[in-house]
């Protein structure tokens, strides 16, 4: 896994190039999803190399298998030669119902919460050892890589910690033993600082991210449960550190998770 240097950053984790530098994928369902994942890091446009370099595969092979990915309209290929993901993954994604329900369900509780805090706010599920943003609103900030279908690891997330505050002991430990890579000089990277932070985020019933996931970025995140109880998702309030206030925003993030929990459960998701 590579490391990059971002906004005065220390190196972090490259996660956006999930084949690089690892075993090349095999057969040709774990060839194409290794060159869609090459699109994580939310460039518009990448090229055959890159595309290469990310997915682990041959020129040759990635070459040959873009090439009927255009055609089946995974990917268009622009003028440059570069190639861009294709409006058939987007009506495909369309069609998941859970996430879009979800998405559907939290939108104006959302909203609401933007414009009582002006902040800017996150919708999260767990995905694996992974958070996956499945809806944000407001806007955006420029030293946060957060995105819609953007992934990060949960140990470094308020929304991460509050899913794994509240998931099996299980969870957790597959994070812890799949890494606790660094993000910033605040990321938690020992696997007792992480259970002493889910204790308190559980004591508190908000989860808290001091710069541990951006320089100079914080959020107060909640827990939000579902029909079966359990926990589904996660909302958080994020922005610059000094507007974040967790004695006043992790009351009003927790009153919005569980007026999204109470929606789900009516809507019996």
């Amino acid at each position: 896994m590579r490391s990059t240097q971002r906004h005065g950053q220390p190196d972090v984790p490259d996660l956006t190039s999930p084949g690089e530098g690892g075993p090349a994928p095999a057969g040709v369902l774990g060839r194409t999803l290794a060159i869609l994942e090459a699109f994580a890091g939310g460039e518009a446009s990448l090229s055959l190399g890159v595309l290469s370099r990310r997915s682990g595969l041959p020129k040759s092979t990635v070459f040959r298998m873009v090439s009927e990915m255009c055609r089946e309209r995974m990917l268009e290929r622009n003028e440059d030669g570069s190639y861009r993901l294709g409006l058939r993954l987007f009506e495909i994604g369309e069609r998941v119902p859970t996430y879009r329900s979800l998405s559907e369900v939290a939108r104006p509780i959302m909203e609401d919460l933007r414009e009582a805090t002006r902040q800017r706010i996150h919708l999260a599920i767990l995905e694996g050892v992974d958070v996956v943003y499945v809806e944000i609103v407001g806007a955006n900030l420029l030293s946060v890589g957060s995105r819609t279908g953007g992934r990060f690891p949960a140990h470094a997330t308020g929304v991460g910690k509050a899913l794994l505050a509240y998931s099996p002991a299980a969870v957790v430990q597959a994070r812890i033993d799949a890494g606790l890579p660094r993000l910033t000089a605040r990321t938690i990277t020992t696997p007792g600082a992480l259970h002493r932070d889910l204790r308190q985020t559980r004591t508190k019933g908000f989860a808290q991210d001091r710069e541990e996931s951006h320089v100079g970025i914080s959020c107060v995140a909640a827990p939000v449960f579902g029909s079966d109880s359990k926990v589904t998702a996660a909302l958080s309030i994020t922005g610059r550190t000094t507007s974040i206030d967790p004695a006043r925003l992790g009351p009003a993030v927790l009153t919005a998770a569980h007026t999204l929990g109470r929606s789900l459960r009516e809507s019996h998701l």
